[in-house]
């Protein structure tokens, strides 16, 4: 049994080897992975690699010289006549992955959210426009033009009218009935406060003595955000393969 008690660790031995884990090894790894993981976030701009890796340096040298001058009054973690160097090493280890968790909060949650948001609105707003700009009718020849200049920009909604001014007549003389179906559409490019969306419809126009026409209507419709919402800024035809 004596045999057995001599093998066996005291609690002062156990105390010492969790402190030179916790604070000589697991803090200063915990503090590096926190600055890589904030490279990562913020996708290592120059002057951060510069940063990071002056930062990870003077880690590692911290380290290294902490185990070996702690021979004498011991390391960062088992040395009880400076109790503050472990709080030290605590605020930094803390402070590195708390930022590291907010800016990859910021950085990848919100902006997804973002993305995902404007993408969706992006679409609608397009959409809606070129379906509006497609369609006509006879007995109300301003109402889809109302409705498409209300999601255009204000220069914008003035070049649509200009040129729907000139067919307009025409068309009403004629009874002539425009309708649209969308068929598909999809972001080509999206990078607030600028987008890129391309609508796919199938227009069908019709007159009382006519049988009726389809056509493919292909739009690539630029839009700008101005304060929260996505307007048109100008629709261009596209080419559908």
């Amino acid at each position: 049994m004596k045999g057995i008690r001599t093998l066996a660790p005291s609690a002062a031995t156990l105390r010492r080897w969790w402190r030179v884990l916790a604070y000589d090894i697991a803090a200063p790894l915990a503090t590096i992975a926190g600055l890589v993981m904030i490279g990562i976030v913020l996708r290592w701009p120059p002057w951060w690699v510069s940063a990071c890796s002056t930062l990870v340096v003077l880690i590692i040298v911290g380290a290294v010289a902490n185990f070996v001058q702690g021979r004498g009054p011991g390391t960062i973690g088992t040395n009880d006549q400076r109790p503050w160097l472990r709080l030290v090493v605590v605020i930094i280890c803390t402070t590195a992955l708390l930022a590291a968790v907010i800016l990859g909060y910021f950085g990848w949650t919100v902006r997804d959210r973002e993305l995902d948001r404007d993408t969706t609105e992006v679409v609608r707003v397009a959409t809606a426009v070129a379906e509006a700009m497609a369609s006509f009718s006879p007995v109300d020849p301003a109402a889809s033009l109302k409705r498409a200049e209300a999601m255009m920009l204000p220069e914008s909604a003035s070049v649509l009218k200009d040129r729907y001014e000139k067919s307009k007549a025409a068309l009403a003389q004629n009874m002539v009935t425009a309708e649209s179906q969308l068929v598909a559409a999809g972001v080509l490019a999206l990078r607030p406060p600028a987008a890129t969306v391309v609508v796919v419809m199938r227009g069908t126009q019709s007159r009382p003595d006519v049988t009726p026409i389809h056509t493919v209507i292909a739009l690539r419709m630029k839009l700008a955000k101005k304060g929260d919402r996505w307007l048109v800024a100008d629709i261009l035809p596209a080419h559908v393969h």
